[in-house]
């Protein structure tokens, strides 16, 4: 593993191993890029940048929106700091911008860790980490939790990665999701009800064209293993693996993502264990006891085609 010159996402640390290289930030625990053989499974963040839309940054205590950046505790409410402003929601948890300390590392593998102290709307301690190790065909990345407070506490960790299968260009992709339910939103982007996929637009267990797919959608019920799945035109596809803790993914089709030549599609499949709002619905929700631990892996990997997806 070597390290790099400080940047907007903190210390680069990047893992290589048989053909397989990730670059990690610490700032928010940052996925900065993935390549396997040569060929991009997730979109690069380019040298010196920040992480556009989020790309790649670890969720906890909390992923997706909380409605008004308020939630109930003993019947008292709690007031989070608010994030998204225009929608007047605290989004995303409260790493976003915080420096990680490197725990543990090795060639292929680095173990990143940060506090969650008690703040606004937030009266509790959290010790969290999250591990990065590479796979022969991908990465692996487990998640874990510490509850050092006096009191049970409420816990939920998502990821926001947006994938993609070399230089294939997004639009010719096909997406699949193995999930059994959908979230219906308002326009603050706050779920309001969920409902079975079957015979709705939001079935995707079969697949569907990319270029034919506008989402900004939480969906449930989604089933262990392989639970997303992006396909090339020649076979060639990137794969989400997820454990039983995770049942939940927010599909986010990002039509102005910031790249070099310009802003493009790119898709972001994000792992959650717990469905947005969940601070307030209670919807996988974690309550952790005092002194209880918990982690939860998900994973990724290439499947190489025919060909087309070539090194980007």
């Amino acid at each position: 593993m070597t390290v790099s010159d400080p940047c907007p996402t903190g210390r680069s640390l990047v893992l290589a191993a048989g053909g397989v290289r990730a670059e990690i930030g610490t700032v928010a625990a940052v996925l900065r890029g993935l390549t396997v053989d040569g060929i991009a499974v997730t979109e690069p963040l380019p040298a010196g940048a920040a992480p556009p839309m989020a790309s790649g940054i670890v969720l906890a205590p909390w992923p997706n929106r909380v409605r008004d950046a308020v939630w109930m505790l003993g019947g008292r409410p709690q007031q989070l700091d608010i994030t998204e402003v225009a929608r007047s929601n605290a989004i995303h948890g409260l790493l976003r911008n915080t420096d990680y300390e490197v725990r543990a590392q090795a060639p292929d593998s680095v173990t990143l860790g940060a506090l969650i102290p008690p703040q606004h709307g937030w009266p509790f301690l959290l010790d969290t980490w999250v591990r990065y190790e590479l796979r022969a065909d991908g990465l692996a990345v487990t998640h874990g939790v510490v509850n050092h407070s006096d009191r049970p506490a409420p816990y939920a960790v998502g990821a926001h990665p947006y994938f993609r299968v070399g230089a294939v260009p997004v639009e010719e992709l096909e997406l699949a999701v193995a999930a059994t339910t959908y979230y219906e939103v308002d326009a603050r982007m706050n779920p309001v009800a969920e409902h079975p996929v079957e015979g709705t637009p939001y079935d995707l267990r079969a697949g569907a064209p990319l270029a034919n797919l506008t989402l900004d959608t939480p969906f449930g019920g989604v089933v262990p293993g392989v639970a997303a799945r992006l396909t090339a035109p020649d076979g060639a596809r990137v794969e989400l693996l997820l454990d039983d803790d995770w049942r939940y993914l927010q599909v986010f089709t990002a039509k102005d993502f910031p790249r070099p030549a310009g802003p493009g599609l790119a898709v972001a499949l994000e792992p959650m264990t717990a469905a947005p709002d969940a601070l307030n619905s209670g919807d996988g929700l974690r309550h952790l006891a005092p002194g209880e631990a918990w982690e939860g892996r998900w994973a990724v990997r290439r499947i190489s085609g025919g060909g087309a997806d070539s090194p980007r």
